[in-house]
């Protein structure tokens, strides 16, 4: 190790001293040189957060029914890439642009025109961006899974990273209203995930649960497992993953020793988070519940994003923990009351979106509650979320409401039954659990007679 310092340690001297020779041989200025660095540091966070878009992939089909494993993925591919068209488009103008009233941006809309300089930063700020807004869309595919129309959902990306996501990051990290009241959210537990929560919520209350979930005569929830617990934790270990970049990036300067304490802010409030959700579940039904455990380390990094960089290390930890018991609790409650979010999403992302939120307002290092600065941050951190909250609900019920209207939002009754991946796809997503071991076509070319998937039945 400490030959490994040493190593380090000269190569980074002998960089430093070559990089000013390098710069007057090729012609760059010492400022050039330090945007070529940012711009390194941002494309590394960049493809940090794009891999936490595999995660919820993995996770999510992971989490429902082998039936519908192509539908998830279908849809998270979409998302992503429907979602960097569309802020592109548009997204970003709204968020980003010359504002009017403080509330939405006017230009920039492709991004051009604004005074952005330079164009580096202008286009690597916005890849960076466009992850967060895919990712605050694609929190809605969860909540939603295994009974709605796969070109609902694109409707749904679509509206989300063009419109509704746009306008909360306007108010925000735009230089909005709710920035000027003084607004406190580092990389977005509200902005991004309380925002796909809220709208994650009205779809699946919109939409109804899917077939089975709750007992037509007490009315109680049943359990309806996913296919592979292994997807899963693979989803969760690479949303832990690009959640350092997620956060990390979120600095957006090359300040070591803020990185660093983010880094491990993150990684101790996604550890909270676990072991919290695992002594819970062990206690409540005697078992160590696996999915829980991943709910509750996705828990403690929301409960964080908010504060990473103005809260200590102890007071990281400990939202974690808080993060592990409230997930628990939520998920139990939406199941209460009929709301059917077969990954957890409406409470991962919505319940704990707000209680990191809150959290910064109570152990903010300076002007937290709990840490001497007054109650006026809480206040602030309070009304903001309310805010989003409304604005959310209420356009999200609206692009919903209009869905169902039309008879475009829940997939027909036998496709749910039956998986959405042949109805809408023609392609399942494990061939030989649908078909056989005769799935490969036959010397004519014909494919095998369907049969009903493996977990087709209602009940």
């Amino acid at each position: 190790m400490q030959r490994l310092a040493k190593v380090g340690l000269l190569t980074g001297a002998l960089m430093l001293a070559a990089a000013p020779a390098y710069a007057q041989e090729e012609g760059l200025t010492l400022e050039a040189l330090e945007l070529n660095a940012l711009v390194l540091f941002l494309m590394v966070a960049t493809v940090l957060v794009f891999i936490m878009h595999a995660g919820f992939a993995m996770l999510e089909a992971g989490m429902t029914r082998q039936k519908n494993a192509a539908n998830i993925i279908g849809k998270n591919l979409m998302t992503i890439t429907l979602g960097i068209i569309t802020y592109y488009a548009i997204g970003w103008g709204l968020m980003y642009g010359s504002q009017v009233a403080s509330f939405v941006g006017t230009d920039m809309f492709f991004l051009l025109g604004g005074d952005y300089e330079p164009d580096a930063l202008l286009e690597i700020d916005f890849a960076f961006q466009a992850m967060f807004a895919a990712t605050a869309a694609t929190i809605v595919s969860g909540a939603v899974a295994e009974r709605m129309k796969f070109g609902a959902y694109i409707a749904v990306a679509i509206v989300m990273t063009a419109l509704i996501y746009p306008v909360v990051g306007a108010w925000t990290w735009g230089g909005g209203f709710l920035d000027q009241l003084g607004f406190v959210d580092f990389a977005g537990s509200t902005i991004v995930h309380l925002t796909g929560g809220v709208a994650a919520l009205v779809g699946a209350a919109v939409l109804g649960a899917r077939i089975g979930k709750f007992d037509a005569t007490t009315g109680k929830p049943r359990a309806i497992p996913g296919h592979s617990m292994p997807l899963a934790g693979l989803g969760v270990l690479l949303l832990f993953f690009g959640w350092f970049g997620f956060n990390g990036g979120s600095v957006l300067a090359l300040d070591g020793q803020e990185i660093a304490s983010v880094l491990v802010t993150t990684a101790l409030a996604a550890s909270g988070g676990a072991v919290t959700a695992a002594m819970l579940t062990r206690l409540k039904n005697g078992k160590y519940d696996v999915a829980m455990i991943g709910n509750g380390i996705l828990a403690g990094l929301v409960g964080i994003t908010a504060g990473a960089d103005v809260v200590s290390a102890g007071a990281a930890l400990l939202v974690g923990l808080v993060a592990g018991l409230v997930v628990t609790v939520s998920v139990a409650f939406f199941d209460s009351i009929r709301i059917d979010d077969p990954v957890g999403a409406i409470s991962v992302h919505g319940t704990c979106g707000i209680l990191g939120t809150l959290w910064v307002g109570l152990f903010h290092v300076d002007d937290g509650l709990l840490t001497g600065g007054g109650a006026a941050l809480l206040g602030i951190q309070a009304v903001s979320v309310l805010a989003v909250v409304a604005w959310v609900g209420v356009t999200s019920a609206i692009l919903f409401g209009v869905l169902k209207a039309i008879g475009q939002l829940r997939a027909e009754r036998e496709w749910e039954v039956e998986g959405l991946d042949l109805h809408e796809h023609g392609v399942p997503g494990y061939p030989e659990l649908v078909f056989g071991a005769g799935a490969a076509a036959t010397d004519s070319g014909a494919r095998p007679a369907r049969r009903p998937s493996v977990g087709a039945q209602e009940e």
